[in-house]
């Protein structure tokens, strides 16, 4: 893994449930990890559905291997790129070497 190809700074999320003082409880995402990392495979479809143009941009960050990192699951967690909102679609351990782990997202709709 070429370290000099991690330029970017991403910030993983993980979905945590709050009590408020009355006792309800509300879904937030709190600040999980942040690292560099490798960005590829930046693809967009556009479609129309509805009458409206929608964005399906996919996109794969690479980041180095570590505890926190190999404890990321699809369901519960997502990426901070750019002020852009990213669901991990899947978790990629790259063989399971210990080396590296690679996320591959889709842009969230706002």
């Amino acid at each position: 893994m070429d370290i000099a190809l991690m330029n970017v700074k991403i910030l993983f999320q993980k979905n945590a449930v709050q009590t408020d003082k009355i006792g309800n409880h509300i879904n937030t995402w709190e600040d999980y990890y942040s690292c560099h990392a490798t960005v590829s495979g930046e693809g967009g479809t556009e479609k129309t559905v509805a009458g409206l143009v929608v964005d399906d941009s996919d996109i794969s960050f690479s980041v180095r291997y570590c505890r926190l990192v190999s404890k990321i699951e699809s369901t519960g967690y997502r990426i901070i790129f750019n002020e852009t909102i990213y669901n991990i679609l899947s978790v990629d351990h790259m063989n399971y070497k210990r080396k590296s782990v690679k996320f591959k997202c889709q842009r969230v709709r706002r």
